[in-house]
């Protein structure tokens, strides 16, 4: 990404809180209550603004907020690229975090006809929207002619385990993360909210040198329609959860062209879109030029 990328906190200096925290509780076992601590996720609004118009408003983790905006950006097609943001400015305010972007033309102007504003709850998936039609919008195609084995999709569940920082300290976020056989996990990142960790991944591979079509993704939450939209608007040809879709998931899956896995677990997992990407071999895996 070709932005530039400042911090500006208010006067105070009100630093932007820490993804974790330790709070007392009072634990009840055993008939019995006793005094204890619990380190829980911390959570904190989030304000997208293009050309300075608000977009939306999420509640989110706060960390990884730069690649949260890029993703988001690109997953709810407010960009195409991220080399259309011209400038991105993380703005400290007294009750959350403004994410304050700035396109380049001709994309301001463009933008400047479609300003929506949202204030939704944890991990909205559904942003900047105003009919049933965008909502459902068909997906781009995902053409990515590439294959994974099973036990790729296994090693890839394996290592996502070890590598969730905050939900092992909370058990309370969800992870999502972006795997390339002869690499293994490249990129994992975590969130409150489902969606929101999906756009930071995003955030992080278009940031950086990873091709999205090299490799998977997968993600420890359920999979409903606009995970998919998410995946397919920066070309992942392969998605993995821990759950199963719901049926429009499925069926968007289908018509974008992405290999979609569920109820990947421990044991193995269900293919239910796209099967040929899919191989029972070990370490079978080819790019197309």
């Amino acid at each position: 990404m070709k932005a530039a990328v400042s911090r500006r906190p208010k006067p105070r200096n009100k630093a932007v809180p820490d993804a974790v925290r330790t709070v007392e509780s009072q634990a009840w076992r055993g008939n019995l209550l006793a005094p204890g601590e619990r380190t829980i996720p911390e959570e904190t609004a989030v304000a997208f603004t293009y050309n300075g118009s608000s977009y939306a408003v999420m509640m989110a983790t706060p960390q990884d907020l730069e690649d949260f905006a890029v993703g988001f950006s690109l997953t709810e097609r407010v960009v195409a690229s991220p080399d259309e943001i011209e400038r991105l400015d993380l703005v400290e305010q007294e009750n959350g975090v403004e994410l304050r972007m700035w396109l380049k033309e001709p994309h301001a102007a463009d933008f400047a006809e479609r300003r929506r504003y949202l204030a939704g709850p944890t991990g909205c998936g559904l942003c900047g929207i105003e009919s049933l039609a965008e909502a459902v919008r068909p997906p781009p195609k995902v053409a990515a002619d590439v294959t994974f084995s099973g036990p790729d999709v296994m090693r890839a569940l394996h290592a996502l385990d070890g590598r969730q920082a905050i939900h092992r300290q909370t058990h309370a976020v969800h992870g999502a993360a972006f795997f390339v056989p002869q690499h293994g996990l490249v990129a994992v990142r975590e969130d409150v909210g489902r969606h929101n960790a999906l756009d930071k991944l995003a955030g992080a591979l278009t940031r950086s040198t990873i091709a999205p079509a090299h490799g998977f993704a997968v993600v420890t939450s359920r999979l409903s329609v606009e995970m998919i939209q998410k995946a397919a608007a920066i070309g992942v040809p392969v998605l993995v959860a821990v759950s199963a879709p719901t049926a429009l998931a499925l069926r968007t899956a289908e018509s974008a062209g992405i290999t979609l896995i569920g109820i990947a677990r421990h044991d193995g997992f269900e293919i239910f879109t796209h099967p040929q990407r899919i191989t029972e071999e070990r370490s079978l895996h080819v790019v197309a030029g």
